[in-house]
């Protein structure tokens, strides 16, 4: 059954706290929980974040619950938001150590959308081409394209956001069903 309200969780892959790309990230969580709510809603819907800055200094630790947690939050996400700034040309390390703790099907059930920040038009594709086939990886449904914006984007978040919506709200409404669907038969 699908939640009148899907889950929504941003995972923030840039190494310094309270980074663009957190701020990116959670823009867009404020704009995609009402926008894939079966009815339309004008309230906002709660989302969590996963600031892996925070995590950083527990990720290869012995003893980690603050990540153990956050493993298992991200996992348990209807919509997971996967956000990283473009570092020599894809995602950045801190974003990988973590996601490696999951096994091939360790994000099955969850709907995942890349978010790229980036500091050149010319790294568009980093969500494409990089993000995306580690997100399949884990198994996660990846059925629209990346939400990608550059630096200068960043100032006004809403027109990209709002360009974005207009392709990518349908496809992950139905992706919603099908996910919700498919992690009843897993459980």
């Amino acid at each position: 059954m699908v939640h009148p309200h899907p889950s929504v969780v941003a995972l923030v892959g840039n190494p310094r706290p309270g980074s663009r790309t957190r701020a990116a990230a959670e823009h867009l969580a404020q704009r995609l929980g009402p926008a894939l709510a079966p009815v339309p809603l004008d309230e906002p819907v709660p989302f969590a974040t996963v600031d892996l800055a925070d995590l950083a200094p527990q990720l290869f630790a012995a003893e980690r619950p603050a990540v153990d947690e956050a493993l298992r939050l991200v996992a348990a996400a209807d919509v997971l938001l996967v956000a990283t700034p473009v570092y020599k040309a894809s995602y950045t390390g801190l974003l990988k150590s973590f996601l490696d703790a999951y096994g091939p099907d360790g994000l099955a059930g969850v709907t995942a959308v890349p978010v790229v920040v980036s500091g050149n038009p010319a790294h568009a594709l980093v969500g494409e081409v990089h993000l995306r086939p580690l997100l399949v990886e884990l198994g996660a449904t990846v059925p629209a394209r990346s939400f990608t914006v550059t630096e200068a984007d960043l100032a006004d978040l809403d027109p990209a956001v709002d360009r974005w919506l207009d392709r990518a709200a349908e496809p992950l409404r139905r992706s919603l069903g099908g996910v919700a669907t498919l992690a009843e038969v897993l459980r």
